[in-house]
């Protein structure tokens, strides 16, 4: 499949500072690697998204194919394996209900989902052009939006990965294809949009090519209120259709090319950005860099990028390559992600970063016989406040189909909050494990009053006054659970 082909079904700056730091890769024995679930086609196939830890401790997610309509599924599965399809897609005529799944679920404070699909909902496209959706825990959908529906696909087309809500209430999101300005071969160049928690949606930015085309990663807000994220194409000649670009966006929709990738320091970003603990964003190419396996790099939010890791830097890209989506960050400081193609097997990788650019090796895809164990995880990984990594294959299992997998690499349990950011008095929705008889509740250091929900998976409260940037805590009968990442206080 060519890679323009490829990358649609996917979703489908002034050079700043380049870097080569540590580069070092290692790799070592699979930690405690479990096949959790094999799709077989009926009850969904084919997962692009990460699985996200809902309120209630379970794992939500999407499969792009399958579901007795064919259109893809959301489903959810306990931390031990048990699946249940909550929805089929495609099961009102026509697909007005939207078709073909892969952005990651999103959840509000309310418990609440939010996601887009790439396909159905009618519009001015064959075969639809797409929806947001939202849903709640138990399966039932609220079609928010239908793309392709204003006149010259003004609105977009192709939403590819969620929704990122917004510290002023609004849900955020981009499409790959549609807008104000033809990007050919495609059929315009894409766009970002802000939209409602009830549907009502405007696009603040057209792409114009020079700027960046074909967005596949989800924005994420930094606590400067600006949303950054990455373009797949645009900006630079060096790589057929511009090596893509890093951005920031306003959310009135003013938007700043931070950084033009030139494919020394990569090319062609799929992935999104994290803001990690650091206060620095950090990214992936899912091609480029040393010997275009692809790179890790991090970026300030003022634009200095620095590329942390060049993929195939081992014979036979044993340590991966092809970074496809963001990755996660754990309380240690340590990266975790995937890559969909290298490893020992050829079929993808699970790694460990740590920030200063040493790479490890946790598991390769395709180990087992027949793929049994998966293959081509595009959807990166979800660290669950279990301390476990889970995620999804596109390819591989028992039915070839895909699967949802988990992987323990000694981390503890922790704490982790929906919002990453709030001001005084903002709700915000703790995640964690066995928070049940939870006895304090601290915002670095400042206490707040909570509630526990009933399954002892979530914490309801408020930022108290006094609070400061910092970490979360919760003091629990079996000891303090500290967060992954800072909460960040808003003036």
């Amino acid at each position: 499949m060519d890679e323009n082909r490829h990358h649609r079904r996917k979703g489908k700056s002034a050079y700043a500072v380049f870097l080569l730091c540590a580069t070092t890769a290692a790799v070592m024995p699979a930690q405690t690697f479990t096949t959790l679930h094999s799709f077989d086609g009926t009850d969904g196939a084919s997962s692009w998204a990460a699985v996200v830890q809902g309120t209630d401790g379970n794992l939500y997610g999407t499969t792009y194919d399958g579901g007795s309509n064919g259109g893809g599924t959301v489903f959810k599965i306990t931390l031990t394996g048990t699946l249940t399809t909550l929805y089929n897609f495609c099961s009102q005529s026509e697909c007005a209900d939207g078709a073909q799944p892969q952005g990651r679920l999103g959840e509000t404070a309310k418990g609440e989902f939010y996601s887009t699909t790439t396909a159905g909902g009618q519009g001015n496209c064959p075969l639809g052009c797409g929806t947001v959706y939202k849903m709640t825990p138990d399966g039932k959908l609220t079609t928010l939006y239908r793309f392709g529906t204003q006149t010259n696909i003004m609105d977009g087309i192709d939403p590819a990965d969620g929704l990122a809500p917004a510290t002023n209430g609004y849900l955020y999101g981009n499409t790959v294809q549609g807008g104000a300005n033809p990007c050919p071969p495609f059929a315009d160049c894409g766009t970002v949009f802000r939209m409602t928690p009830r549907g009502a949606l405007t696009t603040v930015h057209s792409f114009t090519g020079l700027d960046g085309n074909q967005v596949y990663g989800r924005l994420v807000q930094a606590p400067n209120g600006y949303f950054y994220g990455t373009t797949y194409g645009g900006a630079n000649n060096a790589c057929s259709g511009g090596c893509g670009t890093v951005y920031k966006i306003s959310p009135n929709g003013t938007l700043t090319t931070l950084h033009c990738f030139d494919r020394a320091d990569g090319a062609k970003p799929v992935g999104g950005l994290i803001q990690a603990a650091d206060g620095d964003l950090y990214g992936e190419t899912k091609m480029g860099g040393a010997h275009n396996g692809g790179t890790i790099y991090r970026i300030t939010p003022g634009g200095a990028l620095t590329t942390i890791y060049n993929f195939c830097s081992q014979t036979n890209c044993a340590d991966g390559s092809g970074p496809p989506a963001d990755m996660v960050q754990a309380i240690t400081g340590d990266f975790y992600g995937t890559t969909d193609a290298g490893g020992t097997g050829g079929r993808g990788t699970i790694f460990k970063l740590s920030p200063s650019g040493t790479l490890t090796t946790l598991y390769s895809f395709c180990s087992q016989s027949g793929c049994a164990d998966g293959a081509d995880p595009q959807g990166g990984l979800t660290l669950a406040t279990n301390g476990d990594l889970y995620g999804t294959t596109m390819r591989g299992g028992a039915n070839d189909n895909g699967t949802v997998f988990s992987l323990s690499v000694g981390l503890g349990p922790f704490v982790r909050t929906l919002l990453t950011m709030g001001k005084t008095g903002a709700a915000v929705t703790i995640l964690g494990t066995d928070l049940t008889g939870a006895s304090s509740v601290t915002f670095n250091g400042a206490p707040a009053a909570f509630t526990v929900n009933s399954t002892g998976t979530a914490i309801s409260t408020t930022v108290p006054a006094g609070a400061t940037t910092g970490t979360v805590q919760v003091v629990t009968t079996g000891g303090t659970l500290s967060s992954n990442l800072p909460f960040f206080v808003l003036p």
